[in-house]
């Protein structure tokens, strides 16, 4: 399982790339800007399912967003905010809450790929 991981909290992200790579999943990139993001999509990697902060460093992460929904890449959105911090039309896609569990995160890309 190829994950693409937007998060610009170093800490944070660290400790998803280590759940998830206990959960067997290879974290391909990481990007911690928007701008970061789109330069990595651009460069082709591969990416079976995409978890992205919904803020990045004041920015909202919903054009990288349009981007996976148009490549046809599962997106599991991460917030302290819950529900409340996506905006409605994104409310098809898994919602982690932070903090969020290894369990959570499992159940979040089961749910995705089904």
């Amino acid at each position: 399982m190829k994950v693409f991981v937007v998060e610009d909290e170093s800490l944070v992200a660290m400790q998803l790339e280590d759940m998830l790579d206990d959960l067997g999943c290879d974290v391909v990139a990481t990007a911690m800007r928007v701008s970061g993001a789109h330069r990595l999509i651009d460069s082709g990697i591969e990416i079976d399912v995409a978890i992205l902060d919904v803020n990045i460093g004041g920015e909202t992460v919903y054009a990288v967003a349009e981007r996976m929904r148009e490549a046809g890449i599962p997106i599991v959105f991460a917030t302290g905010y819950g529900r409340g911090g996506v905006e409605e039309r994104w409310h098809d896609c898994p919602i982690l809450q932070k903090p969020y569990t290894i369990q959570q995160i499992e159940s979040s890309i089961d749910t995705v790929l089904r």
